[in-house]
């Protein structure tokens, strides 16, 4: 499965490293970008380490929006190159 990559870190942590292809839309402004978000399904969100990606993760899936929780940046990278 193709899943769209969001990435919920802060601008300033993204450019400091992030998974070729994924898109930067801070957690803080998740829930104001959900259209944007819908239209991208499925999503596989990453963080740092998993917990904004799975406070995302678990936000929008009570939405009804297919997405889950990838975890932390480094280990997406890893799954998407390997």
């Amino acid at each position: 499965m193709e899943y769209t990559i969001v990435d919920v870190r802060t601008r300033a942590e993204y450019a400091g490293g992030n998974v070729a292809g994924s898109v930067n839309i801070p957690l803080n402004e998740i829930a104001d970008r959900e259209d944007e978000i819908r239209g991208m399904q499925p999503v596989l969100f990453c963080c740092l380490s998993g917990g904004r990606s799975g406070q995302a993760t678990q936000y929008f899936k009570s939405k009804g929006i297919d997405c889950e929780n990838g975890g932390g940046w480094m280990e997406v990278n890893a799954r998407v190159n390997a």
